[in-house]
């Protein structure tokens, strides 16, 4: 709750996840008197970053830079690991190929550039981080990583929220919850203050500077509607129910120029009957659906329609998801086997999961709501067009399938060898891609490229950076990047503008 004589600070952050959180602690760093806008109640802090599995992709040299943010790794743990060089041109590379080259230059360099930098500079301030488990296989006596996503937070989103809030409580930073920011104040063209809508009423605090992380419009099923098409009033949304973009229609009103794919979200396959709403008493990404490339996906008519195999699911399950949208109902069907369903994510053996089990494929066409004849005769061809090689599901190994459409690149097995399973999905919608232009260091463009003073952005609503698909774990390092340097940037703008007052 607003206190009358606390009216006034030097920066105001909206929102409260890993962006927000970041861009306070390196504006309080950096001098500045900070405050902290949560629209949810205390329990429900943290925005979609409460929800995340804590995977964050970062360029590295290799394992011993790593160490450094890892440092419970004994020499003799080290000797058993092995661990590929992800270096910052793999990382760029990686961005522009699954974004078909359309992320902002400007805006990608700084991600991979700063990416490393900024993990080390999260473990200053209290983030634990571990290897990450899914990205790794067991050979010849040694754990293998794979994939470029070595590292994520411990305790996942969860523990990534709790220990920047311990940080932030360290620090001395206020943070009002049930704050909703609902407009800016400006005069000449400056940010002079914002609205605050609490249950008492609307407040103004006076501020120098106001950094917006509050999210997109993910959650609002209206903007959805209009930015993404009328099939996306049936997604379920994974994480925070109070995205419903404020801090755009904000940012927008002020003179912001809109940038990005408005048009694009991140999306995923998730249990048919996971919470419509992010549920904060079951977190942690516990019910979405990522080994679909070690199986087939049907929808309910028995037609394959997506490449399982295109590659590993990091680089195509953000726009699989939208795929899964646009089946009859709005759903699909993952289907697996004995020979893979071991291998299947720690997620799919949850109470949670939904899924069914029978030992034919007959019997198990019988369990689900499928097109039987077509979906026996799809997986007939299916194994029918698999070709012979090695298969490795930790590397691209080429087994794929012959003369059919949807192929299958890589991965592909034979669907013959009982029990067989099959686990519902319908499409989950994580965030959206369209937000505010920015330059590298946060400050918020208007419409002819000019930044508007005192105004700042980071996290979700910075648009540019994710075009049609993402790769996995750059949101949380997106987050982080752009957080901190629209910290520091604010912070600098406000002593600048300070010292201008005092010399005149």
């Amino acid at each position: 709750m607003a206190d009358e004589n606390f009216l006034t600070y030097d920066v105001v952050v909206v929102g409260a996840g890993n962006a927000a959180l970041c861009a306070g602690i390196s504006a309080k760093e950096n001098g500045s008197k900070v405050l902290i806008l949560e629209k949810g109640p205390i329990q429900k802090r943290g925005g979609n970053s409460f929800f995340t599995d804590g995977a964050i992709r970062t360029a590295y040299r290799d394992l011993e830079e790593l160490r450094e943010v890892l440092p419970g790794i004994t020499d003799e743990e080290a000797a058993r690991i092995y661990m590929p060089v992800y270096n910052e041109e793999d990382y760029y590379n990686d961005l522009m190929r699954v974004t078909e080259g359309k992320s902002d230059p400007q805006l990608a360099k700084q991600l991979v550039s700063q990416s490393m930098k900024v993990i080390k500079w999260l473990y200053e301030n209290g983030v634990i981080f571990e290897l990450n488990e899914n990205q790794s296989f067991e050979k010849d006596g040694k754990t293998h990583f794979w994939g470029g996503l070595p590292l994520k937070t411990k305790n996942k989103g969860v523990g990534l929220v709790a220990q920047l809030n311990e940080r932030v409580a360290e620090l001395g930073i206020d943070v009002w919850y049930e704050s909703r920011a609902i407009k800016l104040e400006m005069e000449n063209h400056q940010v002079t203050a914002i609205q605050i809508e609490q249950p008492e009423g609307i407040v103004t605090v006076r501020t120098g500077s106001v950094i917006l992380a509050c999210g997109g419009f993910e959650a609002n099923q209206t903007m959805r509607s209009e930015h993404l098409g009328s099939q996306w009033d049936a997604a379920i949304v994974r994480g925070s129910e109070y995205n419903t973009g404020d801090g755009l229609k904000i940012a927008l009103e002020a003179g912001a120029q809109a940038y990005g794919d408005w048009s694009g979200c991140h999306s995923i396959g998730t249990d048919l009957n996971a919470p419509k709403v992010g549920d904060f008493t079951k977190p942690g990404d516990i019910f979405k659906k990522s080994s679909f490339p070690l199986g087939l996906i049907f929808n309910n008519e028995g037609n394959r329609f997506v490449d399982e195999g295109a590659d590993f699911r990091n680089y195509t399950y953000a726009k699989y998801g939208r795929e899964v949208l646009k089946q009859p109902g709005h759903m699909a069907y993952q289907i697996f086997d004995a020979q893979v369903h071991p291998m299947l994510r720690k997620e799919y053996f949850l109470e949670e999961a939904t899924f069914f089990k029978a030992d034919s494929l007959e019997q198990l066409a019988d369990l689900i709501k499928i097109d039987k004849e077509q979906f026996l005769q799809t997986i007939e061809a299916y194994n029918q067009a698999v070709q012979e090689g090695d298969y490795n599901p930790t590397v691209k190994d080429g087994k794929g399938t012959k003369g059919i459409t949807p192929p299958k690149s890589n991965w592909a097995l034979r669907m013959d060898q009982g029990p067989f399973y099959a686990f519902p999905v319908t499409c989950g919608i994580t965030f959206t891609f369209g937000g505010v232009h920015v330059n590298p260091t946060g400050e918020v463009l208007d419409k002819e490229g000019a930044p508007i003073s005192g105004l700042y952005a980071a996290g979700e609503m910075v648009g540019g950076l994710f075009y049609e698909n993402y790769p996995g774990g750059s949101g949380l390092m997106s987050g982080a990047v752009f957080g901190k340097f629209a910290g520091a940037s604010a912070s600098r703008y406000v002593r600048g503008k300070t010292k201008d007052i005092v010399n005149q």
